[in-house]
């Protein structure tokens, strides 16, 4: 289906989640939006990597404007929400080194792999946090964010468990009041129904335009838009991309 002014939606994760590496975020008594925080044991030397590199890296939140997270200037921050194994996020970062690049990830094994790649780099523009998005989101200032990506997030396809995708309405105010006006909105999805469900919602959300003028704006990767290993597995079907601008 082509983008249209009809808003019709398109018939075309995983957001995982970390362990308490970072000294202990209590968990917030509402919905989870992750499935487990664990997953194999770590290395002796993953371990290390979690207890001298990531202190370097990890974000404390603050209301302040979220260029102070950075050590040197940036022009703008950008947000990845559940980073998975963070390869996107290493290569916006390397080829914006002018941007603040902060990856969200509750899935501690996720948060060794970025942790890894980063090892042997002097990318001084990604901060890690090791726990829910929602956090920081809440944090932020208005209009403080250039740029948010979500590239398959867990699509929780059972309809019970809907309420736990973290496409929700509440979530796109939260994101349209963090969000600088004409900012990007990316989002990616091998799931139909997620994909459908993400569309719709945005497409009913009054701060948000779907950029798409032709079917190939979100049935083909855009520029600048790396594939990840995930990407690639195609578990669920054939990936879809969508850009949105805030209005």
């Amino acid at each position: 289906m082509a983008a249209s002014a009809g808003k019709k939606p398109i018939s075309p994760t995983r957001s995982s989640a970390a362990s308490d590496v970072s000294g202990g975020h209590a968990e917030r008594k509402r919905g989870m939006l992750y499935g487990r925080r664990k997953g194999p044991k770590l290395s002796a030397h993953q371990q290390h990597l979690l207890d001298h590199l990531l202190p370097q890296l990890e974000l404390h939140l603050s209301h302040a404007d979220p260029h102070t997270y950075f050590s040197g200037a940036v022009e703008e921050v950008w947000l990845e929400v559940g980073f998975g194994g963070g390869e996107h996020l290493i290569w916006q970062a390397q080829h914006h080194p002018d941007i603040g690049l902060i990856g969200a990830e509750p899935y501690v094994n996720g948060v060794v792999k970025l942790l890894s790649q980063l090892e042997a780099t002097s990318l001084a523009n990604i901060r890690i946090y090791c726990s829910d998005a929602r956090e920081i989101l809440e944090a932020l200032p208005d209009a403080s964010l250039g740029r948010v990506f979500i590239l398959f997030p867990d699509p929780w396809p059972k309809r019970r468990h809907h309420k736990r995708r973290f496409i929700q309405m509440d979530m796109l105010n939260q994101l349209a009041r963090v969000l600088k006006p004409s900012a990007e909105l990316r989002f990616a999805s091998d799931d139909a129904d997620y994909a459908e469900w993400t569309l719709e919602h945005l497409m009913a959300h009054p701060a948000f335009d779907w950029t798409a003028t032709r079917a190939t704006d979100w049935q083909a990767r855009p520029d600048g838009w790396p594939p990840t290993r995930y990407e690639a597995k195609e578990l669920h079907g054939k990936p879809v991309f969508l850009k949105f601008a805030r209005r």
